[in-house]
């Protein structure tokens, strides 16, 4: 029986080829070097998220005590976020449907451990352009819902070179990754998975 996914939710399974994710996940690994991956924390609390993260963009997402945000800067090191690569604004142009380039491109890492709760991506003033979600490295259990935290949710499992798209009804919908199975992909030399989340965050002038 298949999954049926929410509206406004697109799987699209073996977006990029395995050549292409070798070629992405090099471009990925200049971004990191130019901001190198940290460990956010939760607002209020400081507890630390268990993924690592960063951004390329204009802008990045960021989390700590003091609240969920965009900002033009890396928290730690203070130096602008390099540029999106050119091979995740092609994705960006073949799956959005939207006429506006993204200004967020967030990275985050998952260790074999790693999870990621139930969420909706709310803190951009933008909710026409769709959320786009490409995944590298280990296969992931990817949970997905409605617009209410209490809704229904569908799993799927997402690999290595997937793609997933968050737009119109679906573009506030609940999302979460439960789990990572590791060792089920040999792009990333010592394991994990890699998700890259393009993100518009302003509305067109």
């Amino acid at each position: 029986m298949m999954n049926v996914l929410p509206r406004g939710v697109r799987h699209l399974p073996g977006f990029l080829d395995r050549t292409a994710q070798g070629a992405l996940l090099e471009e990925v690994r200049a971004v990191v070097a130019a901001a190198p991956l940290y460990r956010p924390e939760m607002p209020r609390t400081g507890k630390p998220l268990s993924v690592r993260m960063t951004n390329c963009g204009a802008l990045g997402w960021v989390t700590d005590k003091g609240g969920y945000r965009y900002q033009p800067h890396h928290p730690v090191t203070g130096a602008p976020w390099p540029a999106i690569p050119a091979s995740l604004l092609q994705i960006w142009n073949e799956v959005s449907a939207y006429p506006h380039p993204p200004e967020a491109c967030l990275v985050n890492f998952y260790e074999e451990t790693a999870k990621m709760g139930l969420h909706q991506d709310k803190d951009e003033s933008d909710f026409d352009a769709p959320v786009v979600s490409i995944s590298l490295g280990d296969d992931c259990l990817f949970r997905v819902g409605e617009t209410v935290r209490s809704g229904r949710t569908t799993s799927i499992r997402l690999q290595s070179g997937d793609v997933v798209v968050l737009g119109g009804e679906g573009r506030l919908a609940y999302h979460g990754v439960d789990r990572i199975y590791p060792a089920t992909s040999a792009l990333l030399k010592n394991g994990g998975r890699i998700n890259l989340t393009l993100r518009r965050v302003t509305k067109p002038a």
